[in-house]
């Protein structure tokens, strides 16, 4: 699949309101095309520049101002779980375990959502950077120019690129999966199942996020060469979050 078709499936499939945040990659194949017809100058050359550093400087913003709100979220579940093993939790004073599980419950599902959302914003990233490198090629083929590895450098060390703060607070959700909503009986295991399967059907994040794993998954393996363009290897934990997101169809 071309990279324009796979950036335009990408954004039908995120969240609404994320849709205007991602690579003008349709916009920018018009300014090379317009560029590329006449002799290549400077100034062409700068208004090229000038809009890749726009679409970077809206990148940097949306991703920094997601891991903020990403880190608060995270607080803010901890802290309601903490609340509710405290007041309604068999060790509290007066437990009330049909009270506790259904707290319990409505945060397992917010878990599992604020989970999905922080893969999403991963694939933002990755397909963001891939969008950038492909259109470099693009400029430098049409024009003759070598402005991609060296534009390429800076993209590395800018906020959107660097994602180790959302993959550590994506393996702590599902720490927390693991350790306050454990699995250890057959029974337990089927109404896990069949939660989850209602939970599918109602939230289409769900959808959202197996078409950003499978993106993630497809343009990492492209290649088995290493190159300073290459996108680091995506190592998905094979954790219950992530079968939880496998059994959804994409259509």
């Amino acid at each position: 699949m071309k990279f324009g078709k796979r950036l335009k499936r990408q954004i039908e499939e995120t969240l609404p309101e994320w849709r205007d945040k991602f690579l003008d990659y349709k916009e920018l194949k018009k300014l090379i095309r317009l560029i590329s017809s006449a002799s290549p100058s400077q100034m062409a050359e700068a208004e090229f520049i000038y809009l890749l550093n726009a679409e970077i400087n809206k990148f940097n913003a949306f991703f920094m101002e997601q891991e903020e709100d990403f880190i608060i979220r995270q607080k803010e579940l901890q802290e309601r779980i903490q609340s509710v093993v405290a007041t309604l939790g068999p060790t509290s004073i007066r437990p009330l375990d049909a009270d506790y599980r259904e707290e319990m419950r409505k945060i397992r599902k917010d878990i599992v959502n604020f989970h999905g959302e922080m893969v999403l914003l991963e694939n933002y990233s990755n397909i963001n950077y891939t969008g950038l490198v492909k259109i470099l090629k693009k400029y430098d083929k049409r024009t003759g120019a070598l402005l991609r590895l060296p534009f390429i450098k800076t993209v590395l060390q800018q906020p959107f690129f660097t994602t180790d703060l959302v993959s550590k607070l994506v393996k702590e959700c599902e720490r927390t999966m693991e350790l306050v909503f454990p699995i250890t009986e057959e029974g337990e295991r089927r109404e896990e199942e069949k939660e989850r399967t209602t939970v599918v059907a109602e939230q289409s994040i769900f959808r959202n996020t197996v078409a950003a794993l499978v993106t993630m998954k497809e343009m990492r393996r492209g290649s088995s060469t290493y190159s300073p363009l290459s996108l680091p290897p995506l190592n998905l934990p094979d954790s219950d979050l992530f079968q939880l997101h496998s059994p959804v169809p994409i259509v």
